[in-house]
């Protein structure tokens, strides 16, 4: 049996690992693998359907971020057709955990305007440093501001020291002895606040000196500051991650978006919407690291994306188009016609406005007809020129759509082989052009064979794109009769395309939350550690800067470092040292106990209490083979972490490390993940059981093996 602190040998020792990375490779490299598990090759022909319960299974792994305990069987008895259905209708669909939870995140509600009055950007911040904009009286805000206005000043003050030559860059030990001495102030700031009672801790804080504000909120070390988060409501929350940043404040609406699209990934009811949102943003990319996006990207995702994702694709192409977050990402909101009444003016810098093409070429290239579509480099220009006038008003202060006259190109245009002539409003120019694009043939496939790719296959059969697109040209765009089309098809339902699409690093975090039953929602204070997780794997939630998104295909997240990086969090995420989560093995395990057939029972114990250890007990099974209670526990944990779906290979690998003795565990956070995984807010963990400890190991194991990276 392992000892408690031994589960890390293997990584050391690279013998699962290795193992890990050769079949993930077989999967990666070798497409005919990659359309089904090893076992369906040499028993069964391609095309043969799924059964009921296959189906439930097939349904719940392409349209939820993975199954949940149970969720299979429930799908299967619903009927799947019957569960998909239910899906689509996802406003009637009860999802009270989730909007309980939502309110954690209060910056998500706001309109852009007053996102910039809460949370400053730097622009802000310097304009009022410089006296160009009043300090807000606002009793809360006004010290907040001072706080972040000070932060400013003193970086002001030591970058034009260092530029004069009268200061120089601190070394490495002399910013580490700072940091060390800051920590030391915020810990006695903190003792006084906590002394203070519970509703005046916030007052407390913003009546401090404002560099004892700054100082307590950027440096108090846990677990003084658990215990003061833990007593703040949300908007408090809210305030001293500002305190504690700066003098940018935009960071905390960028924190708070991507932990709520984790939350809803992993707890919310209504998976497919969460996965069409998750996909729709992903075709439709805006970077929110891109000035104005950050204030903007919250409600595009909820009012452009989220509103449309199983609606009319014309509705959503046009959501997105005249929204200021793609506006301004895509800088069609600067785009001026060369012969507008606004033309061959100069901005406020001295340049001279001109025609930006970037929108033009990126909704025909990527969001609607696709690079083979049909235009040329001239119809991009053109239409770039047709969608002239559609600006923000005011993006620095979060204004919104807006449609200016006075910088639309005027006269007919010759556009994808037709005039688009000018019309008395130059706004219905690009709405046509955008509604005529959605209809097109080559936008119909273009975008069933994304879809395709998504649910079925990285390389997807096109007999089924073209069932799509002409499911798609005959309902006009709807998403909803696109997807049943494709879950109807028997491509879908073949044993063909089963366990076949490499999961995204969301896809692949949400997944082990979801399996082991982690409550997400009951600690939102947990996400803020997982979306660093994600991010270290690779997919920083809403930052990729390309317009093209992320890349969902194996070739390009299966690789050594990534296998590895999620072998790593596996391992930290059932050790409990992953944000504060606990992770609880026999629980997880007497939830399959209690699942199981009676039939299928061979003397398995659940333990009486969550607290105590599972008592893995020798077993007889049929034709007189014995069975240890360890094996019982990794066949119980395969079928409850992978249906069962597990290579000889991968089960006899985690026999042989279960077995194997352990060295000492390298230092907490070690790692890939390092302290994003331990974080601050991660108690130390009381010494395991042995039989706990196993348990712990097994579930590590399942969940970094190759058949857990498929869904």
């Amino acid at each position: 049996m392992p000892s408690p602190r031994g589960v890390v040998s293997f990584l050391s020792a690279g013998v699962f690992c290795t193992g890990l990375l050769a079949a993930a490779f077989a999967h990666a490299a070798d497409t005919p693998a990659r359309h089904g598990p090893a076992r369906h090759a040499a028993t069964e022909a391609p095309s043969a359907s799924l059964d009921n319960r296959e189906l439930a299974a097939q349904m719940v792994a392409r349209f939820t971020f993975g199954p949940q305990p149970g969720e299979v069987d429930t799908v299967a008895k619903m009927g799947p057709d019957a569960w998909f259905a239910q899906q689509l209708q996802p406003d009637a669909i009860p999802d009270p955990a989730v909007d309980h939870a939502m309110g954690s995140f209060p910056s998500l509600y706001m309109k852009p305007s007053d996102l910039l009055v809460r949370f400053p950007s730097n622009f802000f911040i310097r304009q009022i440093s410089e006296g160009k904009r009043p300090l807000p009286t606002d009793p809360v805000l006004k010290p907040i501001y001072e706080t972040l206005i000070w932060k400013y000043q003193q970086r002001q003050a030591q970058q034009a020291a260092i530029a004069a030559g009268t200061a120089q860059e601190p070394a490495d030990d002399q910013k580490k002895q700072q940091r060390q001495e800051s920590t030391r102030q915020a810990q006695v700031i903190a003792d006084q606040i906590l002394a203070v009672n519970r509703p005046q801790r916030m007052q407390a804080i913003l009546a401090l000196p404002v560099e004892q504000r700054g100082t307590l909120a950027e440096f108090v070390p846990d677990p003084q500051k658990g215990l003061l988060l833990r007593d703040f409501n949300a908007r408090e929350k809210e305030q001293f991650a500002v305190l504690a940043g700066g003098p940018d404040a935009l960071h905390v609406i960028d924190g708070e978006l991507q932990q709520a699209k984790l939350l809803r990934a992993v707890a919310s009811q209504r998976q497919l919407l969460e996965v069409m949102t998750d996909f729709w943003y992903n075709h439709f990319n805006v970077d929110i690291r891109k000035d104005a996006a950050q204030w903007y990207t919250p409600t595009y995702e909820r009012d452009a994306i989220r509103a449309h994702a199983l609606g009319k694709f014309s509705d959503l192409l046009l959501a997105t188009a005249q929204h200021p977050a793609m506006l301004y990402y895509l800088d069609n909101w600067s785009s001026v016609g060369p012969d507008s009444r606004a033309g061959g003016k100069t901005n406020k810098k001295g340049a001279e406005r001109g025609l930006n093409e970037n929108y033009g070429r990126e909704v025909m290239e990527l969001h609607t007809v696709g690079v083979d579509g049909g235009y040329t480099q001239a119809d991009v220009t053109n239409l770039a020129k047709i969608l002239t006038g559609w600006t923000i008003d005011q993006p620095q202060q979060g204004g919104g759509f807006l449609f200016d006259e006075r910088r639309h190109e005027p006269g007919s245009v010759e556009w994808f082989g037709h005039t688009v002539n000018e019309t008395s409003n130059g706004y219905d120019e690009g709405r046509q052009a955008l509604s005529w694009l959605a209809a097109q043939p080559q936008t119909a496939h273009h975008i069933s064979f994304q879809l395709a790719q998504r649910f079925v296959a990285d390389d997807p059969p096109p007999a089924l794109v073209d069932r799509m697109t002409k499911t798609w040209l005959a309902t006009g765009g709807d998403i909803r009769e696109v997807l049943l089309a494709m879950v109807s098809s028997p491509e879908f339902r073949s044993h063909r395309y089963t366990h076949n699409l490499v999961k995204t690093p969301l896809g692949f975090v949400a997944s082990a939350l979801r399996a082991t039953d982690t409550d997400v929602a009951e600690n939102p204070g947990s996400l803020g550690a997982l979306t660093q997780v994600i991010a270290q794997m690779g997919e920083p939630l809403y930052q990729d800067q390309p317009p093209t998104g992320y890349d969902t295909t194996a070739d390009h997240w299966m690789n050594t470092a990534a296998l590895v990086a999620r072998l790593n969090f596996a391992l930290q995420f059932t050790q409990s040292k992953v944000g504060g989560l606990h992770f609880d093995a026999p629980r997880l395990l007497a939830e399959g106990l209690l699942a199981r057939p009676a039939q299928a029972a061979h003397g398995l114990r659940a333990p009486a209490s969550h607290a105590q250890t599972v008592a893995l007990t020798a077993s007889d099974l049929p034709g007189g083979q014995q069975v240890s209670g360890q094996d019982e526990a990794l066949t119980l944990m395969e079928q409850m972490l992978l249906a069962g779906q597990v290579s000889g290979k991968t089960t006899a690998v985690i026999q042989r490390e279960l077995s194997t003795p352990q060295a000492e565990e390298p230092a907490p956070g070690a790692g890939m993940a390092g302290a994003a995984m331990t974080g601050a807010a991660a108690a130390p963990q009381p010494a395991m059981p042995d039989a706990t400890q196993a348990l712990n190991t097994i579930a590590a194991l399942l969940l970094g093996s190759p058949e857990f990276q498929l869904h």
